[in-house]
C-alpha cells in the first residue's frame, strides 16, 4: 500500500505542468491582458496550454498558467523555437517584459491518483496549496488522498488536479478546484464544514500540515478552461 504514495510511481509519467505566476504592474493589467489575448496563438502554436487565470482573491495583479509537456526535452526544444520566434518576440516578448514586475514558476506532476478533468462549463477556480512536513507522500499521501476525497464526494465543488511540486518549494501540493460561482463556493463551504467524515479527515491530513494558502481565480477570456 505503501508504494502508492511514494514518489517513484509519480515519476514514470514523464508529463509534467509547468505553473507560471507573473505580477503585473497595476496600471498595465489591461494592456497585458489585451496583449495577451491577441498574440496567445503564437506561444501555443508551439506547446499546450492548459489554462490562464487572473487572480481575484488572495494575490493582487497576478496572473496564473498552466502549461502540459510530454517531458523535459520537449520543454528545451519549445523554449529553444521561441527563443528564435520572430513574431513572438517582437509581437509580444517584447513588449510585454516591461509591464511585469516579477516571474515565478514550478514544475509540478500530477498525482498518480488523480486525472486532470476540465470542466464543461464556465466558473470560477480555487488554487489551495498544502506545504506538508518533510517525508513525501509515503508520509503523507494516505490521509491526504483521504481529505480530498471527501471534499469531492459533498458534491459542492469539482476537482481538476491535485499537483505535487517537483522543482519549486518541495513537500508541497496544490490543488485546483472548480465551482460555478465565489458565492456556490462559499455555501458548499459551510456545509462541508458540519459533515463528520470530512471533519475528521481534515483533522487527520492536518497532522502533516506546515501550512496552506488559496487563490480564488478567474479564467480570462483566451483560457482553454473556462
Amino acid at each position: 500500500m505503501q508504494a502508492m504514495y511514494a514518489t517513484g510511481p509519480r515519476q514514470e509519467d514523464k508529463t509534467f505542468y509547468e505553473f507560471r505566476t507573473y505580477t503585473i504592474k497595476p496600471a498595465m493589467m489591461s494592456d497585458f491582458l489585451k496583449l495577451t489575448k491577441e498574440n496567445i496563438h503564437l506561444r501555443t502554436a508551439h506547446s499546450e496550454l492548459i489554462g490562464y487565470w487572473t487572480l481575484e482573491y488572495g494575490g493582487l495583479n497576478k496572473v496564473f498558467h498552466i502549461w502540459k509537456y510530454d517531458n523535459f526535452a520537449q520543454r528545451a526544444a519549445v523554449r529553444a523555437k521561441l527563443s528564435q520566434d520572430r513574431d513572438w518576440l517582437d509581437k509580444y516578448l517584447l513588449k510585454v517584459l516591461p509591464m511585469m514586475d516579477k516571474q515565478d514558476n514550478e514544475v509540478t506532476y500530477l498525482v498518480p491518483w488523480c486525472k486532470l478533468q476540465k470542466p464543461e462549463k464556465e466558473g470560477v477556480y480555487e488554487m489551495v496549496s498544502f506545504q506538508f512536513k518533510p517525508g513525501g507522500p509515503a508520509v503523507w499521501g494516505q490521509a491526504f488522498r483521504a481529505a480530498i476525497s471527501t471534499h469531492v464526494n459533498t458534491g459542492y465543488t469539482k476537482l481538476v488536479g491535485v499537483f505535487n511540486t517537483e522543482y519549486g518549494l518541495l513537500n508541497q501540493v496544490h490543488v485546483l478546484w472548480w465551482n460555478e460561482s465565489a458565492d456556490n463556493r462559499a455555501a458548499g463551504r459551510h456545509i462541508a464544514h458540519e459533515d463528520a467524515r470530512v471533519v475528521a479527515a481534515v483533522r487527520e491530513s492536518s497532522r502533516f500540515l506546515e501550512n496552506q494558502k488559496n487563490l480564488l481565480m478567474l479564467p480570462t477570456q483566451f483560457s482553454p478552461m473556462k
